[in-house]
C-alpha cells in the first residue's frame, strides 16, 4: 500500500503540480503585501485591490481586451464552423489542400511573422484605399480573428471527424432540408467542441501581446501590453492583485463547469439504473 501511495508516477505528478501552481500561489501570496517592492513582505494588506479599481488604465486596457476577445472568439467560431464543416463535408473539392493549409498556416507561423504581415496589409490598404485610417480596436480585432480561426477550425473538425453521418443523412431523408439538418442535428450535436473552441480562441484573444502590439495604435491598449509595459519599469502590486482576480473568476468558472458534469453524469447514471430496474 504505501509502495504504490509514493510509486515514481505520483512523486513525478506531484513535482509537476507544485511546478504548476506554486508560482501561482505566490502571485495570490504577495497580492496581499503592503510594500510596493513585490519580492519585499511588509505585512497583510488589501490596499492594492483598492487602488487597482482606481487605476484607469488597468481598468480601460480590462474592458478592451475582454470587448475584442468575446468579439473575436465568436467571429473565430463562426468562421471556424462553416471552415471545418466545408473540409469534412464537401469531399474533395478543387483547391482544398490550398484552403486547408491557409486555414492552418497560422498555427505554425511564429507571432512575429503574423503581425509584421498584418502590419504592412493596413498600412497598404491604408494607403491604398484609406481604410483603415488608423489602428486600433478594429485591427486588433482583425488579427485576432485571423489567427483564432485556425485554431477553432482544427477543435470543430475535429468532432466533425467523430461524427456519425449516418444521423444527418437520415435527417435529410426524411425530408429535412440541408439547412435545418445543420441546425437542428448538426450544430446540437457539435455543442461541446463549439464551446471548447470559444473558449480556447477567447483565452488565446486575451492573452496575445505580440500580434497585438503591431497591429494596435495609441489609442487602444490591451491588458497584455499594460501588464508588459508596467513589468519592464517594475511589476506594481496592482498587477498581482488584477492577476490573483483573473484566478478567481477562471477558478470559479471551471468550478462551476465541474459542478455541471458531475450533476449530468449523475442524473445519466440514475436514469440507467431506473431503466435497469424497470427492465
Amino acid at each position: 500500500m504505501i509502495e504504490r501511495k509514493f510509486s515514481f508516477s505520483n512523486i513525478v505528478l506531484g513535482i509537476g503540480l507544485i511546478f504548476l501552481y506554486l508560482p501561482m500561489f505566490i502571485l495570490v501570496f504577495y497580492s496581499f503585501n503592503a510594500s510596493k517592492l513585490v519580492t519585499v513582505w511588509a505585512g497583510f494588506s488589501t490596499k492594492w485591490y483598492v487602488e487597482l479599481f482606481h487605476d484607469d488604465q488597468l481598468i480601460d486596457a480590462v474592458l478592451t481586451s475582454f470587448e475584442i476577445g468575446v468579439s473575436a472568439a465568436t467571429a473565430a467560431v463562426v468562421l471556424g464552423t462553416m471552415s471545418a464543416y466545408l473540409l469534412n463535408r464537401f469531399g474533395h473539392f478543387r483547391g482544398r489542400t490550398l484552403f486547408s493549409g491557409m486555414i492552418t498556416a497560422p498555427l505554425v507561423m511564429p507571432d512575429v511573422i503574423l503581425g509584421l504581415a498584418l502590419l504592412l496589409m493596413f498600412v497598404s490598404m491604408a494607403s491604398t484605399i484609406g481604410w483603415p485610417e488608423d489602428r486600433g480596436m478594429l485591427t486588433i480585432w482583425i488579427a485576432h480573428v485571423t489567427f483564432c480561426t485556425a485554431y477553432a477550425t482544427v477543435v470543430i473538425s475535429s468532432r466533425l471527424k467523430d461524427m456519425d453521418v449516418s444521423i444527418e443523412e437520415a435527417a435529410m431523408d426524411l425530408g429535412a432540408t440541408p439547412l435545418k439538418t445543420f441546425f437542428v442535428i448538426t450544430l446540437p450535436t457539435i455543442a461541446p467542441a463549439l464551446a471548447s473552441a470559444w473558449l480556447l480562441s477567447f483565452t488565446l484573444s486575451l492573452d496575445d501581446l505580440v500580434i497585438a502590439s503591431f497591429v494596435s495604435g495609441p489609442g487602444s491598449t490591451t491588458l497584455p501590453m499594460v501588464v508588459f509595459s508596467s513589468v519592464r519599469l517594475g511589476v506594481s502590486p496592482k498587477v498581482n492583485a488584477l492577476a490573483t482576480l483573473i484566478i478567481l473568476c477562471v477558478s470559479l468558472a471551471a468550478f462551476i463547469a465541474w459542478w455541471f458534469a458531475r450533476r449530468a453524469d449523475r442524473m445519466r447514471r440514475d436514469a440507467y439504473q431506473m431503466l435497469g430496474r424497470d427492465q
